[in-house]
């Protein structure tokens, strides 16, 4: 029969509090993400305050500042820019102004539709047409098919074939051509057939494109029973079509980046800035630090019961770790960006081909902490040297074997730049078999296949596209 008996076991473990998870959280933060956050964390704890902020500009050094040589030029002419006027006449005219400047970039629909309303057409056609024109992505393709909107009901006109029909023909002849299609294939179909001068026969070169993407124009001739003059022409007039209308409409939406260090050459030692002109210094407000300093006696008559003062000294806690989280993760950020600048001396003074292989173990390694951690503070943030600005993650990267005696290494990044430089300077079309002999010849040795991987990977098209 056995027995249970109460025993102890000491052991450790890794309990993981908000305050620590918001210390990884920041460390992870690009700069711009940063002060986000730090607006977030003043909005919800009193304690924290501002003590000095780079970014912004009071309106008393605004006032202050000396007048612009733009702003000289008016004065001293005749043209003052806006007519001077008394106060609210005058500011309303420059807000006119500045409006009319801010612009919106137009979409596919709404060039569509402003297309639409020009065309002398029934109402019916029109109302077709615009559920149609709604209907498409940002490619210029149907997201439904078309007649599957039509049905009988309050919100849907009544849609007969040969109507329907004849309002996506309407769509397809306004700009951009081949608009309102299934695909890319029913678009070039659509905008050869608007072509004034094209070849006779070139809708055949439409279902042998793979062919003639990869330059087979023997074989696609053969197949489209033509001559191989022919397939190339028929290949260079398709080359001028879009087959992705729409795309031109496309409103992506725009992030700069915005550096959060910089390494600066200063008489031949690197010198390494952090951006903190984007991060407020922060403090804690003075008010909070004496109620919280108050003797018992009289916090009562200051801060009143016990959960008030609790509430002081807990956001004063939380608003000291806070700042605590943001000094540390800038100077982790100074630390691995020392590092970084030690392993990849030669790419700092020779530039981007000159990048060496390194991997995060390496930093790690170097600095004394988990492989994590490093992961955390490159990712996302950018570094601007004189070379550029680059994503700190983009300075670890494989290593590639070269060839010869020294059996020198490359790094993944650095091969890809040659490649880059080699394609940039071409005379004639290289091929990637090409471009995988000039890289031997350098003591690179790379198969065709890796060549077209990396040369992908750099968005550039292939030597039939080039």
């Amino acid at each position: 029969m056995q027995l249970q008996r109460p025993s102890f076991i000491q052991e450790q473990r890794l309990r993981m509090n908000p305050q620590f998870h918001q210390s990884l959280k920041l460390m992870e933060l690009p700069v711009m993400d940063l002060r986000e956050s730090i607006e977030e964390e003043l909005e919800r704890n009193p304690a924290l305050e501002v003590l000095e902020d780079h970014s912004t500009v009071s309106l008393d050094e605004a006032v202050g500042a000396p007048p612009r040589e733009e702003d000289a030029y008016f004065e001293a002419s005749s043209d003052s820019g806006f007519v001077r006027r008394g106060g609210e006449e005058a500011s309303d005219e420059q807000r006119r102004f500045i409006e009319g400047v801010l612009t919106r970039p137009e979409t596919l629909q709404q060039h569509l539709l402003w297309q639409l309303q020009l065309e002398s057409r029934d109402d019916e056609l029109r109302a077709i047409a615009e559920i149609l024109i709604q209907n498409l992505d940002e490619d210029g393709f149907h997201k439904e098919p078309p007649e599957t909107l039509y049905k009988k009901g309050p919100d849907f006109p009544v849609a007969p074939p040969p109507r329907l029909a004849e309002a996506m023909r309407l769509i397809r002849s306004l700009d951009p051509a081949g608009a309102c299609t299934a695909d890319y294939r029913e678009s070039l179909r659509v905008q050869i057939g608007l072509m004034p001068d094209a070849p006779a026969g070139i809708e055949q070169a439409l279902d042998h494109l793979e062919l003639l993407e990869r330059g087979k124009f023997a074989e696609a001739a053969k197949k489209m029973n033509r001559s191989e003059e022919e397939a190339r022409l028929f290949f260079e007039r398709i080359k001028e079509l879009s087959p992705f209308p729409g795309r031109q409409f496309a409103a992506a939406e725009v992030r700069y980046v915005v550096p959060d260090i910089q390494v600066v050459r200063d008489e031949g030692e690197f010198v390494i800035i952090l951006n903190e002109e984007e991060i407020p210094v922060l403090g804690i407000n003075p008010f909070f630090m004496e109620l919280a300093r108050t003797r018992k006696g009289e916090e009562r008559g200051a801060a009143g019961s016990g959960p008030a003062r609790d509430f002081v000294r807990e956001n004063i806690r939380e608003a000291r770790w806070f700042i605590g989280s943001i000094n540390r993760r800038n100077h982790t950020l100074l630390r691995v960006t020392r590092a970084i600048v030690e392993f990849q001396r030669s790419f700092f003074v020779n530039g981007p081909k000159y990048l060496a292989p390194l991997t995060l173990a390496d930093i790690a390694g170097e600095l004394g902490v988990h492989e994590t951690t490093i992961s955390r503070i490159a990712n996302g943030k950018y570094m601007q040297t004189e070379w550029g600005i680059f994503e700190i993650r983009s300075f670890f990267s494989n290593a590639i074997s070269g060839t010869g005696s020294a059996g020198s290494l490359y790094s993944k990044g650095g091969v890809k730049a040659v490649i880059q430089e080699i394609i940039a300077a071409e005379n004639r079309r290289l091929s990637d078999k090409d471009i995988a002999d000039l890289l031997a010849r350098r003591g690179i040795s790379l198969a065709r296949r890796t060549v077209a991987k990396y040369r992908k990977e750099l968005d550039m098209g292939s030597s039939y596209t080039r």
